[in-house]
Parts: C-alpha cells; structure tokens; sequence
C-alpha cells in the first residue's frame, strides 16, 4: 500500500505532479541541536509561513508576487523577518533546565496592516507582532538629526517634524508574555474562533486565556490524579473547533479523544464525547499501548471531522460518530514488525503531527527516511513522496516511493531494513488555499508545489 497512486498524488480529485520549489537550510552533514526545526505553520491566507527551531528562533518567510518576466518562480517564499522568541530559562525551585525550543506557532486572524502569532516553549507563551515600516520622521525640536539633545535655549523657531521614506524595516516585538500557568511541559496552543480567547495544554491541564489578559488563566481540563502513582494517561494535543468558539478536542496517551462543551460547565472534566476504537485483541502485543498514543489531533476546515495521528496510522472521525472512525489510513505499516528495534532507539516515541489540505479532500503527515505520506480522501488513493536535495532541482517532479517489506525487490523500491531512522518527517504545513505544501526535514524546510505546464 505504501506508495500507490501512480505519477499522480492525491490533493483533491484532479490528478496532478508535486513538483520541487524551494529548500531552506544548511546542507551541512554535521546538524547544530539549535538547527532542528520543531513546528511549522502557515497564516490564515498562506502568504507567510512561519517556522520555530530547537533554538528558540523564529523565521517567517514571505510568498512573493506572482512576477510575470519569471513565470517558473510563481509564489516563491523568500525569509521575511527571523527573531529569538525565547531564552533558555533556570527554574531554580525545581532545579530544571528550562529549553529554549519552540514547541508550538499559531498565526492570529489578520486584523490590520501588522501580524500577529503566539510561539510557546515549555513554560512560556509569547504573543508576537510584526510590523512594517518603511518611513522615518526628521526634524525634531529637541534633538539634532544624530540623536543628540539641543540646548533649548538655542532653539529659536517651531518645526514640524516630517515623514522621509526609508528601506523597509520588518520588526518583531512581544506584545504579551503568558508564564507561569503550566507545571508540565506545553504542548499544544490553540486560538480561538472568537479570536479574543486561546488554550494551552500540558500534560495533565488545559488552560484558557484571553488574549490581552497574562496575569490570569482559568484551568478548564484538570486530568491530575489525588495520587500520581495512579496516573495512567496524559493530554498530548488539543485544538478548539475552527467554528464553534465553546467546544474542543483534547487526545491523550490512551488513544482516546474527548470532546468539550464550555457551556455545560467552567471545569469541563466531563466531556460531551468519548471518541475510541475498540482494540483489536488479536494484535495485542506488549507495544500497544505505546502505538496508540496520539500525537496529534487537528479538525478539518469544516469543522464536520477531526484527524488523529497515533505511530503507525492517520484517523478520521465524524464527530458524529464516536464508536469508530470512518477512515483509516496506514502510514508506515511495515514498520509493525520492527517496532522492538524502534523501542530500543527510542523512535517509537516520536510524535508525528498531521495536516488537511484546504478543501478537507487529502491529508498528509510524515514517516522515516524523510519520507511523506498524502492520502486523497476521494478516491482513496495514496502516495509516499520524498524530501530530498538529490530531487531538488527547480519544478522537477517528485516520483513516488515505495517499500518493500520482503521477497524479491523491484528497482525503485526501498528495503524498509535500509530506512534511515534518524531522518524523519515530524513536522508539516499545507496552504490554506492553494496546493503548496512545507515539510520539515531536520534542519531544512522543503516547499513543494503543484506542477503546472
């Protein structure tokens, strides 16, 4: 199943080529720590695109207008503003290192000619805004044009300072800091449909917070029990519904999701819906309970479905429908019978995230050996396709891949024994609109987009 589809790929129900556009990054062999790109996010209109590092930096890139004299270089992202967002940090009471990595990036609804975004470490959300400017006012009274103050009694007449056109300067300034509200680790934000509230989760709590309020949150999932010795799951997503500013989603170890109403009460402790598929006692084994960790939960643009990502498969769900999902989709099944060795490496703990394209008709998310996986909810079709600089020649065409798991191998396929582990796809973005897609490899940020002749 891995890499059926053809030349074609799913994003809708046209068949089309993805195509190389663009890489970011090094090429180094030798990755600095800092380097690794750990989210990564485009704004409501696709035309920025932001991305945060294990460093604690953020770098948005800038779609480019469409320029008629380079037709082939139609919507490229060039960098826009780059910024520390966060610091290493020292809790001194828990004597805990405090990372500076960039667990989360939400882009704010556009409001006026500024930008807006929330970037989260551990600890601390910060609320973000970048600005342009491209005038500067000359002409002071109380200071000559090098900065320096004038003597006031050797000014003899009024000027009006005036505005002078200048290169433009993009700047990034924090407008709010939210701290101090989480004793686990974050790892979900999430902005509101009324745009004035978002969430944060943690572990074992969800947090509520109004956008222009830092000093107060109100907790609204508390799943810590009275003895931490009986704790047997953790929150690990959690997303409000893109239209109903009262209900979310949070997901936890289990592989269950929860579905809240904030109207039926303040601590919403009692969901509304329990969403869980019954397991499968033939193929229980000692790594189940691993595998059905979710590790991320995203609603479709619709708002009718949700998607969940465990370790081997991508989920859809009908919020109707809590029993099953209506869709599953394998991702790297081939992995099922290596999962000891993936144990023993640690692998089996990454947390692949997932997307939805802009109509809710394809999926993506990612797998190993910087391999990605698309799925057409239409005609059931999918593709593995490859972030690689070897096919990273401008439009050329990204040919599908295959795995083998055994038996006599063809000469495109892959054996899953010479995967590469440590080259993993974790993190994904896909246009709000358009068939552009960004995918995190490592140190390097690949944009594919749709070939068109």
């Amino acid at each position: 199943m891995a890499g059926a589809g053809g030349g074609g790929c799913p994003a809708g129900s046209n068949d089309f080529q993805w195509c190389f556009s663009q890489v970011k990054g090094a090429i180094d062999e030798d990755v600095a720590e800092a380097d690794i790109i750990s989210t990564v996010e485009f704004n409501y209109s696709g035309d920025l695109l932001a991305t945060g590092d294990k460093g604690g930096r953020v770098v948005i890139f800038q779609r480019e207008q469409e320029n008629k004299s380079r037709p082939h270089s139609r919507g490229e992202y060039n960098v826009y503003s780059t910024f520390q967002s966060h610091e290493p940090e020292f809790d001194y009471l828990k004597s805990l290192e405090i990372e500076e990595k960039i667990n989360k990036i939400r882009w704010l609804p556009q409001q006026n000619a500024a930008h807006f975004l929330l970037s989260t470490n551990d600890k601390t959300i910060k609320l973000w805004k970048i600005s342009e400017r491209d005038k500067r006012a000359e002409g002071y009274n109380l200071k000559d044009e090098d900065g320096r103050l004038r003597d006031p009694f050797r000014i003899t007449a009024l000027r009006v300072p005036i505005l002078k056109p200048m290169d433009l300067m993009v700047e990034a300034s924090p407008r709010r800091i939210f701290a101090n509200a989480h004793t686990y680790h974050i790892n979900s934000i999430s902005v509101n449909s009324d745009h004035e509230t978002y969430l944060s989760a943690d572990d074992l709590r969800i947090n509520l917070w109004h956008l222009e309020i830092t000093d107060r949150s109100f907790n609204i999932v508390d799943i810590k029990p009275a003895n931490m010795e009986e704790l047997t799951e953790v929150i690990t997503a959690a997303e409000f519904h893109p239209h109903q500013c009262n209900v979310f989603v949070y997901s936890s170890s289990k592989g269950t999701i929860r579905l809240c109403d904030m109207r039926s009460s303040a601590l919403c402790d009692r969901h509304s819906k329990f969403f869980e598929e019954p397991e499968d006692p033939s193929s229980r084994s000692f790594f189940s309970e691993i595998i059905s960790s979710i590790s991320d939960v995203k609603f479709s643009h619709s708002g009718r479905y949700m998607m969940t990502r465990d370790y081997l498969s991508v989920k859809v769900w009908d919020l109707n429908m809590e029993s099953r999902p209506v869709e599953t989709h394998q991702v790297h099944e081939y992995l099922r019978s290596k999962l000891c060795s993936l144990y023993e490496n640690d692998c089996i703990f990454d947390k692949f995230e997932c997307c939805w394209n802009g109509s809710d008709s394809a999926i993506m998310t990612g797998s190993y050996n910087n391999f990605f996986r698309m799925f057409d909810r239409d005609t059931r079709r999918d593709v593995t396709l490859e972030a690689s600089r070897e096919s990273s020649k401008p439009r050329a065409s990204l040919k599908p891949r295959k795995v083998c798991t055994g038996g006599k191998r063809k000469k495109d396929e892959i054996s899953v024994d010479s995967l590469d582990f440590n080259k993993k796809i974790l993190h994904t973005a896909w246009h709000p609109a358009d068939n552009v897609i960004a995918v995190a490899a490592t140190n390097n940020l690949y944009i594919f987009q749709d070939k068109i002749n």
